[in-house]
């Protein structure tokens, strides 16, 4: 029978190829959509459900070992039955990574192997400095290019004014201005797509992300809602999703995240904070604490109005925020461990038994 996908479409390259063994005899697939313990995946040979092996949920001990939308599986395809069973993960090349909502010891994975991160903000009011910084921060981590998206323009009185605001945060970053009131309101983004690469849209509830991959894919395929009496989108999304796009290239649509929790990324605030970074190296001492020594940098600078004060304190609340759960992961990777090991002992001495 003859193919009708290929998954190379999907983004299927050789760097993956390689990571599989040369013994095996299952088939590579991409994961689409994840729901209700079942996850949609495409190989060349279609589209089926499929759900993890029962080995593949014993040896995983943190659901960050878990596949999530974008990964790249290998799985036993079981052509006379309803669903494929997934085996094993394919090393990732990127991971958008936070804290799980309403969680604090547990990461989730917000999408797998993507080139490019859209973070979307509308410029009505949804528009937050502060937590453009925090998805930065995670961006940067994750592998992937960050990009910001800022929707909505349409509803913004003083666009020049906010783009310096954007520009004074995501140094090094490309901002991109569109609306939904234009036919061509989308247009920024065509150049970051391009066939075999991915894009993820990351951003809150109702900032038009939906309206965007609908204009992208050329239909009204993701529902959209208009505005709350607040000036804020109402949310739509409720899963993660992977598209092939018409003309090539691939997009996820996320849900808008109530919580967007740091995850151990020191690299990611240290690039999304680079002016602090650089002050910080001109203390005085190394051991500085930038509160009281003589000679701070960093004090100096809140002084004369170089670094803005609600900037410091952004920095100082993920830097703090981010050991806090570093230290949350090396306890609960290490406590997955043990049990792991504990549940093996017990098998092993039933069956002596």
């Amino acid at each position: 029978m003859k193919n009708l996908i290929n998954i190379k479409k999907y983004g299927f390259s050789e760097a993956f190829s390689n990571e599989i063994p040369k013994d095996n005899l299952l088939e590579p697939a991409r994961v689409l959509s994840q729901e209700k313990g079942f996850y949609r995946v495409i190989t060349d040979k279609g589209e089926k459900l499929a759900e993890l092996s029962g080995k593949f949920r014993f040896q995983a001990t943190v659901s960050s070992e878990y596949p999530a939308v974008g990964d790249f599986v290998l799985v036993n395809w079981n052509e006379s039955g309803d669903s494929a069973i997934i085996e094993s993960l394919l090393p990732r090349k990127s991971a958008f990574i936070r804290k799980a909502a309403g969680e604090p010891q547990r990461e989730q994975v917000a999408a797998a192997n993507i080139d490019t991160v859209f973070l979307c903000m509308a410029l009505n009011n949804d528009f937050n400095l502060r937590r453009l910084e925090r998805y930065i921060s995670i961006a940067w981590d994750s592998g992937a290019v960050p990009v910001v998206v800022l929707t909505k323009s349409d509803l913004c009185d003083d666009l020049e004014n906010r783009l310096s605001e954007v520009s004074s945060v995501a140094f090094g970053i490309d901002i991109l201005v569109t609306t939904s009131m234009e036919e061509n309101g989308y247009k920024e983004l065509l150049p970051f797509i391009s066939e075999g690469k991915t894009i993820a849209f990351i951003g809150s509830s109702g900032v038009g992300k939906s309206t965007l991959i609908n204009r992208l894919l050329g239909k009204e395929h993701l529902k959209t809602n208009g505005l709350r009496n607040d000036d804020k989108g109402r949310h739509t999304t409720t899963r993660r999703e992977l598209f092939l796009l018409p003309s090539g290239g691939m997009v996820i649509d996320t849900p808008g995240m109530r919580e967007f929790g740091m995850w151990d990324n020191d690299t990611g605030i240290e690039k999304t904070f680079t002016d602090i970074e650089e002050l910080a190296a001109q203390c005085k001492f190394r051991n500085c604490t930038h509160t009281n020594e003589p000679g701070c940098a960093i004090q100096k600078a809140l002084t004369t109005g170089e670094l803005q004060i609600d900037r410091w304190q952004s920095y100082q609340k993920l830097k703090a925020e981010n050991d806090y759960m570093e230290d949350k992961e090396s306890y609960m990777t290490a406590k997955g461990k043990r049990e792991k090991e504990i549940s093996k002992l017990i098998k092993k001495m039933s069956i002596k038994q």
